[in-house]
């Protein structure tokens, strides 16, 4: 991609660690949502059988990394995939994404089968926290996206609910001591190539997605009167809807459809199979959030922050902040591994 919103970096140099383009420094990553985020707990769960890889890629909902594998890169950390605790010990975060994650309590793809939704999965990490005496890592970066299969497999005109769920996800994170909040609204789902198969009504997909991001936006500018708190919202409606000028020719079908023309890999389709981006648009909303997170410096205790009105294309002031040498805090529980059968 040549047209990106590429955030403005430092290089920062460690005699200890790999050199990384960042301005900003956080010891782990923990990371909340759906298929859009997941990069891999529910291909292991389902026996590596979905999403089918290949065409996707290795366990992903796309044709190649994710945008939390391009941010993760770029800021130095790798959250270990809750399917493989405690085999592979959480050292850098955790990422507790489930393809088909519900906002609330289960899997609206997979159903009953013990796979946490959004919610779910924020209710678990505050509840280990809890059991054992914690409060969540001041220095860590906590990420939230979900809501959109609601929409697509639920009820396509109940917004009221995902709102609420995203609400609490996001408060729950809060009241256990998260500073440092990476928030993400919902393209129109109503736009989207799958909005138009299956019977659904992309009208009533776009109305509920403008309700959802209102009320989420409402929610996130009340707990940023709180001068402790980062929370960063990433405009992805916008970012979408501006798909064409960052060089995406096609932004109506989705690349799979498109086996004459789709290049996995190297394509400039903005869809990978209906409903989750390419590895391109991936790409992107990463570069987005690394910009939107440079924006806005992490803040200290005695720091007053105001609100960030955030533009995916806005003018972006890099602010660096302070690397942080308090002791990490680490999590003694042991996390279950998740099977389904097949």
């Amino acid at each position: 991609m040549k047209k990106q919103a590429v955030a403005a970096g430092f290089v920062l140099f460690s005699f200890m660690l790999p050199t990384k383009a960042s301005a900003v420094s956080f010891d782990r990553l923990y990371v909340f949502g759906d298929s859009l985020s997941d990069t891999g707990n529910i291909y292991n769960a389902t026996g590596k059988t979905y999403p089918a890889s290949p065409p996707n890629f290795d366990g992903r909902f796309s044709d190649g990394p994710i945008w939390i594998d391009y941010l993760g890169d770029q800021l130095g950390l790798k959250p270990t995939l809750l399917t493989t605790i405690p085999s592979t010990p959480p050292t850098q975060g955790i990422n507790f994404a489930f393809g088909g994650a519900s906002s609330g309590l289960d899997n609206a793809v997979v159903p009953n089968q013990n796979l946490p939704g959004v919610l779910k999965q924020v209710l678990g990490f505050a509840g280990t926290l809890q059991a054992n005496n914690q409060t969540a890592d001041p220095d860590a970066l906590y990420t939230l996206w979900g809501g959109a299969n609601d929409f697509f497999f639920l009820n396509p005109e109940d917004s009221k609910t995902p709102i609420s769920n995203i609400s609490l996800a996001l408060n729950t994170l809060v009241g256990v001591g998260a500073k440092n909040i990476l928030v993400f609204n919902l393209p129109d789902l109503g736009q989207l190539p799958a909005a138009k198969i299956n019977g659904r009504n992309p009208t009533t997909l776009s109305k509920s997605t403008s309700e959802f991001n209102l009320g989420l936006a409402q929610t996130v500018n009340a707990l940023n009167k709180n001068p402790n708190l980062n929370i960063i919202s990433i405009d992805t409606y916008s970012l979408f809807n501006q798909a064409s000028a960052l060089g995406f020719t096609n932004v109506t079908e989705s690349c799979l459809s498109r086996p004459d023309i789709c290049k996995p890999g190297d394509n400039k389709f903005l869809v990978w199979d209906g409903f989750h981006p390419t590895t391109d648009a991936h790409k992107v909303i990463a570069d987005t959030a690394l910009a939107a997170i440079e924006a806005k410096s992490v803040p200290e205790p005695s720091i007053n922050l105001g609100i960030l009105a955030l533009s995916a294309f806005g003018a972006v002031g890099v602010l660096k902040r302070q690397q942080k040498r308090s002791a990490v805090r680490v999590i003694d529980a042991q996390f279950p591994h998740i099977t389904v059968k097949n």
